[in-house]
């Protein structure tokens, strides 16, 4: 009797192990992709059922939900739509939330770790569950200003605060609203989604963070020029022969200035000249001298070559491993096969900006819970100091003096000492160029930085330049916020 009852025993033992094994892999290992799965329809409707928290600009929601009448239980708006499209993204109710909406999803939807106890406190008073409000560093004038001032331009504008990494705005043409992929209807959704995939100009890419990436042509010469000033083995008044042409090492190709031409008069040029003029064939011939190992290096203390969290991800740009002369001059002005984002390139301005610390980017001013108490609240962190204050200083007059009397006058703005550098990039033998600009002012106290991106030559091909385009676009938008 005593032996049966064992087996008995024994069988009921595996058979309670096997269903709390299955049980756990169900409700812990499977969890995530059990929710995920789009067929899970009860799992979507519960994730809409929770009052989705805003997210803020100034207070004002740039996001938001609001109850309806069908199984969703809230529908998620955005009142402001194309302006702040790449700064929520959207959360469709078939596919993947993109911008704030999926960097932030635990806290606007009430999941995060630190908001376990608020759910429990919601189940014992029998409150509706309602999800964190994020507010954004961004600022409703800079935004705006820099949507207007780029215009029908295929590009993107970033206004930084150096002295705290703060995204004061992050704008990319063309745009999108969010909207039309926040409906309840998937067919209509999937409709919108695919026009919105196909059509010119890839409109759902958000060209400040990731991409196609850019060449940065020009602007680049500030990360060489500060590995040289760096290095100890050069000055601002370093000088090179004054050709107006070179022939790259082992190679038939050669480089041109701008224009053509010289770098200025003179048999030899500085490096403050071939900077504040845009020369392409002095920096050449620094960035053999250096070598790509120390130019790389700098670009790394920068940012380069690793992506970073604002907390969307910013697609890493790039400085390659060169070993042949010929190819480390030509990215010595940010050609071959260098490339960046334009957020990348608001890091390397706010660094000089800031006296040679570069503070880490960020688009999260705070998140808060649904009764005010604070979850996060934004602190400047440092993320590196590339260059000395030394250093930075002496950069920053050869950029004041760029805007002043060289490549890049049209940013001047009357009464206030403008800092700035154009690029015009080349993409191919018979592809527009990219056009760029980045900047800050006021030049001897920084309050504001904005790097401009404009690509297939703002409709220009081969024709269009920096100071032509994107240097205009940096004087509107600084020239907004240093009034605002």
């Amino acid at each position: 009797m005593n032996r049966e009852l064992k087996r008995v025993s024994v069988v009921v033992l595996v058979m309670f192990l096997a269903l709390l094994g299955s049980s756990t892999v169900i409700q812990v290992l499977q969890a995530d992709n059990l929710n995920a799965d789009s067929r899970n329809t009860r799992t979507l409707y519960a994730s809409y059922s929770t009052e989705r928290g805003p997210i803020l600009v100034g207070g004002q929601p740039i996001a938001q939900s609001v109850p309806t009448d069908d199984n969703y239980k809230f529908q998620r708006e955005y009142p402001q739509g194309v302006l702040y499209a790449q700064v929520t993204g959207y959360i469709p109710v078939n596919g993947e939330a993109t911008g704030i909406e999926a960097s932030l999803n635990d806290y606007l939807s009430g999941t995060s770790n630190q908001q376990f106890f608020n759910k429990i406190n919601s189940i014992l008073t029998g409150k509706k569950p309602q999800g964190a409000s994020v507010e954004v560093t961004i600022d409703a004038t800079a935004q705006q200003a820099a949507y207007d001032a780029l215009g029908d331009y295929q590009g993107s504008v970033v206004v930084t605060e150096p002295k705290t990494g703060r995204i004061l705005a992050m704008v990319s043409k063309p745009g999108f609203d969010p909207n039309v992929l926040a409906v309840h209807d998937g067919e209509q959704v999937i409709s919108a989604y695919d026009e919105l995939l196909n059509a010119p100009g890839d409109p759902l890419i958000n060209r400040a963070i990731g991409g196609d990436l850019n060449p940065p042509g020009s602007i680049f010469k500030l990360v060489v020029a500060s590995a040289a000033l760096e290095s100890g083995k050069y000055t601002p008044d370093s000088s090179f022969p004054n050709l107006g042409e070179f022939q790259l090492p082992g190679s038939s190709s050669v480089v041109i200035n701008s224009g053509g031409g010289t770098c200025g008069g003179g048999s030899t040029v500085t490096i403050a000249t071939a900077i504040a003029l845009s020369c392409n064939i002095p920096m050449a011939e620094l960035g053999i001298e250096l070598g790509s190992g120390p130019i790389r290096e700098m670009a790394e203390k920068y940012g380069f070559n690793v992506e970073h969290e604002i907390p969307m991800t910013v697609e890493a740009s790039t400085y390659p491993v060169i070993t042949d002369d010929a190819y480390t001059a030509l990215s010595a002005f940010g050609q071959y096969e260098v490339r960046a984002t334009p957020m990348q390139m608001a890091m390397v301005v706010d660094g000089i900006a800031n006296g040679g610390v570069v503070m880490a980017p960020n688009l999260v001013q705070s998140i808060t819970e649904p009764n005010l108490t604070p979850i996060e609240t934004f602190e400047p962190k440092e993320y590196s100091r590339p260059i000395s204050e030394k250093t930075a200083q002496e950069i920053t007059q050869m950029m004041v003096r760029s805007v002043q009397s060289g490549a890049a006058t049209n940013a001047t703005i009357d009464g206030v000492s403008v800092a700035g550098k154009t690029g015009t990039a080349e993409n191919g033998a018979d592809d527009p160029y990219t056009l760029w600009f980045t900047g800050f002012a006021p030049a001897e106290d920084p309050q504001y930085a904005v790097t401009v991106l404009v690509e297939d030559g703002g409709g220009l091909g081969q024709t269009g330049y920096g100071n032509g385009i994107t240097a205009p676009i940096a004087k509107q938008v600084l020239e907004a916020v240093l009034n605002k």
